[in-house]
């Protein structure tokens, strides 16, 4: 689930950079992907700057909103799903282990920051449409930007790992202005983050059906297996990989993203089929 001021894969935001009308708070949205067993569901609706409120512990975009107590992240979702239209509804409680204190730019320049608020929290599930209930661990973040991903950047892939008394994440960009950036943390239970040296490049399969190109870290002389692919989409792919980090066997949820392809005119004709707006 990711909430966007500013959407950075919305065409319409694009459309209204390339007229010089590109206000963020104009474009906002929360994307919602279940997947599993019962069927995938995709919700990625756009919302102009009316449908817009927030302050210091809370925003709403449009009928779903977030709300920070200090420990907890309350998440309310109504959203509708494409192609096909439904309903997803209901309450995510994200309780933070911990919270860490350092964020991180991602590009020479400056313009994009990132900060894993609480890569190891505790997560509770209670969907009412469709009827869903589940507990366990999960990640929780935020990005910022001030220019488009696409001018910064030409491809990244990050994944994060729970390793029981942490996590481990590892976020690998390719800048355009810059040489690559390869970050290895190691996140102790108490937010305190340790940053290590870059592990070896694992090579993975390309997904099945866009063919986007999938890379990892991993270490030395061990072979990352993709035990799933949860979502395999033009520009983007989420993938659940069966790898090792610091010497210890772990399971993690990774991401790939292609911002050469996603720039491609056929790719942006395709995604208001899946990205609505309602002004």
């Amino acid at each position: 689930m990711i909430a966007f001021i500013g959407s950075v894969f919305s065409p319409y935001y694009a459309l209204a950079r390339r007229f010089g009308r590109g206000d963020p708070l104009n474009h906002c949205s929360v994307n919602v992907v279940l997947t599993g067993a019962g069927g995938n569901r995709w919700c990625m609706t756009e919302r102009g700057r009316n449908r817009l409120d927030r302050d210091q512990r809370s925003l709403s975009i449009g009928p779903s909103s977030l709300d920070w107590d200090g420990t907890a992240l309350t998440i309310r979702i109504d959203e509708t799903t494409m192609p096909v239209p439904s309903r997803v509804s209901g309450t995510i409680r994200v309780h933070a282990h911990a919270l860490t204190e350092r964020s991180f730019t991602l590009d020479a320049a400056g313009r994009h920051r990132w900060w894993p608020i609480s890569p190891r929290s505790r997560v509770e599930v209670e969907l009412d449409r469709p009827g869903l209930r589940w507990r366990g661990t999960g990640y929780f973040d935020t990005n910022a930007g001030d220019e488009a991903l696409e001018d910064a950047f030409s491809q990244w892939d990050w994944c994060r790992a729970d390793l029981g008394n942490g996590a481990a994440i590892l976020y690998n960009v390719d800048r355009r202005a810059a040489p690559p950036l390869a970050l290895s943390l190691r996140i102790a239970p108490d937010g305190a983050v340790e940053m290590g040296d870059p592990l070896p490049p694992a090579r993975l399969p390309p997904t099945t059906w866009w063919r986007i190109p999938r890379a990892t870290r991993a270490d030395p002389d061990h072979r990352v297996t993709v035990r799933e692919t949860l979502v395999d989409a033009p520009f983007y792919a989420r993938s659940v990989l069966e790898t090792s980090i610091g010497s210890r066997p772990a399971t993690a949820v990774h991401e790939s993203l292609s911002l050469d392809r996603f720039r491609m005119p056929w790719v942006q004709a395709l995604l208001p089929f899946r990205m609505p707006r309602r002004p």
